[in-house]
């Protein structure tokens, strides 16, 4: 892929957005017998760099390999619905060579609740439904060409031109078709990957057939794990032993190689399979002959190849394999693809798909269901409910069932053509059942289509739920990858669409970048720097004008409860976040807890996605449950005794932050503060002591005034950073250093530092140089040439750099990993002489004038690649790397981890965003317990897991007292009340008397302080002191536990009204 500036990828979307025809069909399509008239042939491919500009958070995801594999495939699909349209949008997303898009069907309008692509104008000129939507797929990246065919596939046509292809996805084809062409894809050498999906109502299937043999180089995508050892016995087998609260984490049959063992040097390099003896330990081959084990080493897990076997179609509908999502209901993937098989037969038989609601239909199937089972392997029971169900609703389509299979079938697909991640095998069945069980004793004249855009849906759901999604006000926090899937989802569902009520709120504050552009598919490249809530709304309502859209761009946080407050939250009937942090998400769910409101949240991390639903007085919140807490780097492993590249890597991270923007800032904060060197001169010789000024002066005299004083301070921080510290570090504790018990200091994890002599000729060594002067020259204002940047200038000033010797110092180097960085390092008193000189200095030099009492904070950038912030981390942390044998780590690397990036693609957020829209049907619907799932998935392994929702607890008090995080005690005072008289009507109201109030992390009355007492007499106002608009506080009350000692018992949120309201 040819790397473009944003100039040649705004140029080539124009010509795409003005639909430019071309005939220049490449000749790898030639031989389609099919109409290519229509050919979107955007950017050749044919250059194999990757746009990193476009493509860095899936490039994380997927690896290089992989990308480059992709961007050589071919695709065919057949059948633009709207599950062929979400397969499309998917995989055009995530960068293929070339996709052809293939149907015979006109739109209709069907097809406006169903294909986000298709608008009513196609509708009015009966479009074909390929046409229609090839412009708008071919949009979505000018990286991949995207034809259309019209064309007759049916069991007459010369299927031979497939042949050009690597992977074939069949949508809306019958059985008997999708047996000939799965039969066909087959028997090449190299076989075509063949994969079909379907959605039938509420239901769901998907079958990938990719060979007799399909070779998966990376079968989880995850990082090969790097074990530290702390012993190695002379046995066999050999037994590993990990070093202490550090678990393996492998699995019997891994296999590893070893790395700077220290006695059982044969190790190394060699490469073992293992067997697990406990989360601590494996077992290896015979090392009863090899010298014993003295210190160190590092297992390092090798990735192995692993062939998967597929059958054919024809095989598999007697006797399938398939994943199974809801371990509650084992039986169920049989029972839906034998009612799915009945459904093929009744079309063969009838021509036609059952009709709504019909009980004759239903009958029918029925007896074709029990036919079929016969004739199965397992011979399944039959699930009448299974077959009713999918009878009824076989004509209507759920859009969101869609998107959770678009998403799977779009990373099947990725799989198919790049052998990355293990491949589904083979069969994959997602219903949403427990959306129409409640529906059962509705009438069936709710269900029957009434030609609008909403009849696919209604067959599914029913008339008058239909109308509670258009009536519905929803808050969407969040307008990225999640949240552009999701409002999608809202336009093809009606969402916020009614006449008289219904609203769709959405607020993101951030603006798009070309990096969005991926996987937040409302967006375009001419879209970036506009903020992505107008852009995303506007964007929503080409897919249904009906919506009413509500975009802000506020940060939903404690800062903008002016906007977002208590008013706010009650007038929305639901809140679905689309965010990617934790904090946040806590946020919103405490607001939806105190607010009553249910919550749908959702995330997603590369390949793993997670849904949880959040329905008040029925589950559990968000808080209620807290993941651990991410483990940080501790401070003497970043300063002095890194073992991995992660710690290098933020140690660089944080000397970019240090020099160019936590310095820079303090500097300007205290020449702000006073602007006069002249009166900082005066206060200090005076013995006033001012917060900063040691630093700020010290920065003003080391000040470079040039370029060649830049270089000077980079080459002299390289001497600093990478052979004085290691000089110290040696010097403070010499190689053959022991601990107390005997044992060496420096041993695994712990890594001696060896002394790095620059070098200019070394390119990581120049880089350092270069990057960090650069940086210098930035936040000092100092002008840079391209001659300046030339090596013989670079060279030149180097040469002339005097580079003092290492002295040793008497300094203490902190040991103690549970140790923090300290926060404030004392001056001495020959430190304040020394900056009463250089001030005077800088004065006497006229170098401390208005302009040289400013400097440039630089912010950290990750996705510029002309700002030079990663081009120095990456130097800073390589170098230090080296410095201590750590195996360096690429730019890419680099930039995840300094940059803490999120990887993603678009399938999961796709798969991810279906499955949250359907469970909105549910809460909207006012479904029971039972019909609420979380769900978590991995599409790389892959697995997804259905679950039931977190059932509410309940705290019990005591005397039959209990209480939920779902209720809310309410005191309604007046102007006189007091503490004492609001402690009463707790009493008197709840019958229990607390024994402590509190109000956030304010301590209104607890007894056993001083003065505590006191405060009974204090009224509510006095005590609270609330802001003027403010009609009521949340306090947190506890009561006397029911045994002496315990302790106290909190008891639910009270919230008192300062002036009595009816209820």
């Amino acid at each position: 892929m040819e790397i473009g500036s944003n100039q040649k990828w705004l140029k080539q979307i124009l010509l795409t957005s003005q639909y430019i025809r071309t005939n220049q069909i490449p000749e790898y399509l030639c031989a389609l017998p099919f109409d290519t008239n229509k050919l979107y042939h955007i950017m050749a491919t044919d250059s194999m760099e990757i746009d990193d500009a476009l493509y860095s958070r899936q490039r994380y995801v997927l690896g290089d390999t992989a990308m480059q594999k992709m961007a050589q495939s071919n695709v065919f699909l057949s059948g633009m619905g709207g599950l062929g349209v979400e397969i499309a949008k998917n995989i055009v997303l995530a960068g293929i060579k070339a996709l052809t898009v293939h149907d015979t069907k006109q739109c209709k309008t069907w097809d406006l609740g169903t294909n986000f692509f298709i608008c009513e104008d196609d509708v009015i000129n009966q479009r074909n439904r390929a046409e229609a939507t090839l412009p708008h797929i071919a949009e979505l990246n000018p990286y991949v060409h995207v034809l259309s065919s019209t064309a007759p596939l049916d069991e007459t046509t010369d299927i031979s031109f497939l042949k050009k292809y690597q992977c074939v996805i069949l949508t809306e084809t019958r059985l008997s078709l999708q047996k000939k062409i799965n039969d066909f894809c087959h028997a090449q050498h190299p076989p075509i990957k063949f994969i079909s999906a379907d959605v039938y109502g509420i239901w769901s299937r998907l079958f990938c057939d990719f060979g007799d043999e399909f070779e998966v180089l990376d079968t989880t995508g995850e990082e090969p794990k790097e074990i530290f050892i702390s012993n190695i016995t002379q046995s066999n087998p050999g037994i590993v032993t990990c070093l202490e609260n550090h678990p393996h984490k492998l699995e019997t049959g891994q296999c590893l190689t070893f790395r700077e063992v220290n006695g059982m040097s044969c190790l190394n390099g060699s490469m073992q399979q293992i067997t697990v003896v406990s989360p601590y330990s494996f077992s290896i081959g015979d090392t009863s002959d090899m010298e014993p084990y003295l210190h160190g080493g590092i297992a390092v897990q090798v990735k192995t190849p692993k062939i998967f076997c597929f059958e054919r179609l024809e095989k598999q509908l007697k006797n399938p394999t398939y994943l199974l999502a809801d371990f509650s209901k084992p039986e169920a993937p049989l029972q839906i693809h034998t009612a799915m098989l009945a459904l093929n037969q009744f079309q063969e038989n009838f021509g036609r798909m059952p009709n709504t609601g019909c009980l004759q239909d239903a009958e029918e199937m029925l007896k074709i269901a029990v036919s079929i089972s016969e004739t199965l392997e397992s011979k399944p029971q039959v699930n009448e409910d299974i077959v009713r169900w999918l009878s009824r609703t076989a004509q209507g389509f759920l859009a969101p069932l869609a998107a959770a299979v678009g998403g799977v079938a779009g990373q099947e697909v990725l799989k198919a053509v790049t052998g990355k991640f293990s491949p589904l095998q083979q069969w994959l069945y997602i219903d949403a059942l427990d959306i129409a069980i409640s529906l059962d004793k509705t009438s069936c004249e709710e269900f029957l289509p009434r030609g609008d855009k909403y009849d696919a849906l209604r067959v599914c759901i029913g008339e008058s739920l239909c109308q509670k999604l258009h009536k519905l006000n929803v808050f969407l926090v969040g307008c990225g990858a999640i949240g552009c899937e999701m409002l999608k989802n809202f336009a093809l569902l009606g969402v916020g669409s009614g006449r008289d009520k219904g609203m769709v709120t959405i607020t993101d504050p951030d603006l798009i970048e070309k990096s969005n552009l991926n996987r937040q598919f409302l967006f375009r490249p001419h879209h970036i720097q506009k903020p992505k809530s107008y852009t995303a709304a506007a964007a929503t309502l080409n897919i249904n004008p009906q919506l009413k859209i509500d975009p802000y761009l506020n940060k939903v946080c404690p800062a903008t409860e002016n906007i977002y407050n208590d008013e706010f939250y009650t007038k929305q009937d639901i809140i679905v976040t689309a965010l990617d942090n934790v904090e946040a998400r806590r946020y919103i769910d405490s607001r939806c807890v105190a607010n009553l409101r249910p919550l749908l949240d959702s995330g997603t991390m590369g390949t793993k996605g997670h849904t949880e639903t959040i329905v008040p007085h029925l589950t559990e919140s968000y808080n209620s449950h807290r993941d651990p807490p991410e483990e940080e780097i501790p401070f003497c492993t970043l300063k002095s005794f890194p073992a991995a590249i992660e710690h290098t890597i933020q140690w660089a991270r944080d000397k970019f932050e240090s020099a160019f923007s936590h310095k820079p800032s303090l500097f300007n904060k205290f020449w702000q503060t006073y602007p006069s060197a002249e009166e900082v001169l005066q206060r200090i010789k005076s013995g006033e002591s001012l917060e900063g000024c040691f630093q700020a002066i010290k920065s003003l005299s080391r000040r470079p005034r040039n370029w060649s004083q830049c270089v000077e301070l980079a080459r002299i921080k390289f001497e600093k950073y990478f052979k004085h510290k290691a000089l110290q570090l040696l010097h403070s504790f010499p190689l053959d250093t022991r601990l107390k018990d005997g044992s060496l200091f420096w041993q695994s994890p712990k890594r001696p530092p060896s002394p790095i002599k620059f070098e200019f000729n070394d390119p990581l060594h120049y880089s350092f140089i270069v990057s960090g002067a650069k940086l210098f020259a930035r936040v000092y204002c100092v002008p840079v040439t391209e001659k300046d940047l030339s090596e013989e200038t670079i060279l030149k000033i180097i040469s002339g750099v005097n580079i003092q010797e290492f002295r040793p110092s008497n300094k203490v180097v902190q040991t103690d990993e549970t140790a923090r960085k300290p926060d404030h390092i004392p001056v001495s008193s020959e430190d304040e002489r020394n900056a009463i000189f250089q001030l005077e200095k800088a004065i006497l030099s006229n170098e401390a004038l208005k302009n040289d009492l400013q400097m440039k904070m630089l912010s950290f950038e990750k996705d510029d690649d002309a700002n030079g912030h990663i081009d120095f981390i990456a130097a800073a942390s390589n170098l230090r790397a080296k410095m201590y044998n750590i195996e360096p780590a690429d730019r890419l690397k680099t930039k995840r981890i300094a940059g803490k990036i999120i990887p993603a693609i678009a399938t999961a957020t796709a798969a991810v965003s279906g499955l949250v829209a359907l469970e909105l049907i549910k809460v909207v619907g006012e479904h029971p317990f039972e019909a609420y799932k979380n769900c978590f998935l991995n599409l790389a392994i892959p697995i997804i897991v259905f679950t039931e929702a977190a059932e509410v607890r309940k705290t019990e008090i005591r005397n039959g007292i209990s209480f939920t995080i779902w209720d809310r005690w309410t005191i309604y005072g007046k102007e006189d009340f007091t503490l004492l008289d609001f402690i009463n009507a707790v009493r008197e109201k709840y019958g229990i008397e607390p024994t402590m109030v509190v109000q956030g992390v304010k301590m209104l009355y607890v007894p056993v302080m001083p003065g505590h007492i006191k405060r009974l007499k204090l009224t509510m106002q006095k005590l609270v002191k609330p802001s003027a608009d403010k009609k009521y506080v949340d306090l947190t009350v506890s009561f006397a536990p029911e045994t002496d000692g315990d302790e106290d018992l909190p008891g639910p949120p009270v919230r008192y009204y300062f002036i009595h309201e009816d209820n």
